[in-house]
């Protein structure tokens, strides 16, 4: 069920990942830029094929006692002038409208404050998937930290001052990467030693798709990016039950998976909340069956697959940092049992 789910909304998702289906003001502008460059240099290619067919039909070979030999022009300063000046014109166009663009879409990130309606989120790119560290909402503090989905709340136009501006710091803890959602915002890159940042807001809820946009490795083409707008009371819910801790098990099964875990070197690369798995180098997994998918967008959550996952993830996704580990089938039921149960 769950991968039929995925199926259908990566179908629905896809079928709007243009940049020429904008759902927010960065995206707009980036969309007026590139249908005016197309109109600009759809009309270049226009008059120079119309000029080049012409000059075909018109001079092409003839017998020699009609030849029509054009004119031979040799140092014709109106011409030079023209074909100096046309360029240099449209050039100069193309400029201000990309610094317009460039303007309209480049962050300018005012400072949490209290009472204002703005989400800050740190993104971390890695290899190859996406860490989001919430740091403020509504000027609150917050100290959540997920992976892969990034869920925002939507602004309502409608509404006078309820805007919600999404601002992403991007960050990378190792090779170069960019950050890219068509349809909220361009591409930005995430280099390492160096902090970029970007921003969008949109009154449209559902899934956004994004892709990886630089060339950061083997999985390169598996680092999916997913983007949840929900409903602002949606995204409250949400936020809410990721700022709690994982919850305790108390059934055997999942006693016996959670002993499992922490006994393994899981502990030192991921973290669950309220447990001693304390790492910061792989994806947080508090809350991982909040999440619809596994390995940053390539597979649906389920059993399954998870199974899979915690038996060798080179199988899914070849060179990722994560081994296998040889354990038992016993232990990898409990363990699978047990990540399960931290929604």
């Amino acid at each position: 069920m769950g991968g039929a789910v995925l199926l259908a909304q990566v179908q629905q998702a896809a079928e709007n990942l243009s940049i020429f289906n904008p759902a927010s003001p960065p995206a707009n502008s980036i969309r007026d830029l590139a249908v005016v460059v197309l109109a600009i240099t759809g009309g270049i290619f226009l008059i120079v094929e119309v000029v080049l067919i012409y000059s075909i039909i018109k001079f092409r070979r003839r017998p020699a006692a009609n030849a029509n030999e054009p004119p031979q022009i040799y140092g014709s300063h109106p011409i030079e002038v023209a074909w100096t000046a046309a360029p240099a014109l449209i050039c100069f166009v193309l400029m201000l409208v990309v610094a317009r663009t460039e303007w309209e879409v480049r962050p300018r990130t005012p400072p949490p404050k209290e009472g204002d309606n703005a989400l800050h989120v740190t993104v971390v790119g890695r290899q190859w998937w996406w860490e989001y560290r919430y740091e403020w909402w509504n000027g609150r503090k917050l100290n959540v930290i997920t992976a892969n989905e990034l869920h925002i709340p939507s602004c309502d136009p409608d509404a006078e001052g309820v805007q919600r501006p999404i601002y992403l710091k991007l960050l990378s803890a190792d090779v170069c990467h960019s950050y890219w959602v068509p349809r909220l915002a361009g591409k930005t890159d995430l280099i390492p030693g160096k902090t970029n940042t970007m921003w969008f807001q949109t009154a449209e809820q559902g899934l956004f798709l994004g892709q990886c946009a630089e060339f950061c490795g083997t999985q390169h083409a598996k680092m999916l990016l997913r983007v949840y707008v929900d409903a602002p009371a949606d995204f409250e819910k949400w936020l809410a039950n990721e700022e709690k801790d994982a919850r305790t098990p108390t059934d055997e099964t999942l006693k016996r998976g959670e002993a499992a875990f922490m006994s393994q070197s899981c502990v030192n690369c991921h973290r669950i909340g309220g447990t001693p798995a304390k790492g910061t180098y792989a994806p947080d997994l508090t809350h991982l069956m909040s999440r619809q998918t596994l390995a940053s967008g390539i597979v649906p959550n389920t059993k399954e697959f998870l199974r899979q996952w915690v038996v060798d993830p080179q199988k899914l996704k070849p060179r990722c940092l994560m081994p296998a580990f040889g354990l038992s089938d016993g232990d990898v039921d409990a363990i699978v049992a047990y990540l399960r149960s931290l929604e």
